[in-house]
Order: structure tokens, then C-alpha cells, then sequence
């Protein structure tokens, strides 16, 4: 984590551009490694990530609803990330960008807008931070070992 309004994850993964692009634009894949979603890579596409359960210490109902904000195939792929929970208010917005490096990709995810005032925020700021960069990271690293191109 860099400050109180971003997350910031750098991950090296030992595949190609194009499969961890695909893991991240697929709807069935990305539900495997991050939450279930009616995602499709499309500009503008409006669409959910459900959690399944609220987290109240957070005060969020554990839906997200996004919007695709920008779209660069293999390279950049950028959401907003809201929750619409009273007492939360994130609006919030991840930015995914790939580049090859190597025989593998080297994936950054900034994850910024978290209020810095909003104490809320900063506890999902803190929660999420953690959680990208152990278990969302392992579970991607994980998909992509498992699936043959």
C-alpha cells in the first residue's frame, strides 16, 4: 500500500500476456480467482462483483458495481469499483496493466479513490490491500498454473 487513497501490487507471473489477459477479461475465469461477476470486456459495460456476504465491520453490503472505463487488449484494463452501502460510499476505481516481461507478464493493480477521512474506507483500504496482494495475487498465480493454453 503506498497511502491512505491506493493500493499498489506489483506481481510477476510466469505467463504470457495473452493468458493473463484472458484471465482477467473472461467472466467464468476471472469468478475463479476474484469474485462471481456479469463482467464483460466491454467500454462502458456496467456490471457487479458479488462478494456472496455484507461485511459489516466495513459497512458494505459485498456488491461492488463497476463500470469498464477503459480497455487496451493484453496491455490495460480499467473498472470503477463503488459500493453502495450508506456508511461506506467508496468510489473507487482499479487499474490492471500488463507488461511482458520476460517469458511471463509482470501485472500492476492500482487500486485508488479510497477517502482518506471516511474511517470505513480505510478499513476496506487496509482489508483489500491484503487481500490483493496475498490471496487475489495467489489465487490468479494459482488459475494460471492449473490452465493449459
Amino acid at each position: 500500500m503506498t497511502n491512505a487513497t491506493d493500493i499498489k501490487v506489483d506481481q510477476y507471473l510466469a505467463h504470457p500476456p495473452a493468458k493473463v489477459w484472458r484471465a482477467l477479461t473472461d467472466p467464468a475465469r476471472l469468478a475463479r480467482w476474484l469474485m462471481p461477476n456479469d463482467f464483460q470486456p466491454v467500454l462502458g459495460h456496467r456490471f457487479t462483483f458479488n462478494r456472496g456476504e455484507p461485511l459489516p465491520a466495513v459497512r458494505t453490503d459485498g456488491i461492488a458495481h463497476c463500470e469498464v472505463l477503459a480497455i487496451e487488449p493484453e496491455r490495460l484494463l480499467r473498472i470503477s469499483f463503488d459500493d453502495s452501502g450508506p456508511d461506506n460510499g467508496m468510489r473507487t476505481t482499479i487499474t490492471w496493466t500488463l507488461e511482458p516481461e520476460g517469458r511471463g507478464t509482470r501485472l500492476f493493480l492500482a487500486h485508488t479513490g479510497f477517502d482518506p477521512d471516511n474511517e470505513f474506507q480505510q478499513l476496506s483500504r487496509k482489508f483489500m490491500g491484503s487481500g490483493w496482494s496475498s490471496g487475489v495475487a495467489a489465487a490468479l498465480a494459482r488459475l494460471l498454473d492449473e490452465e493449459t493454453d
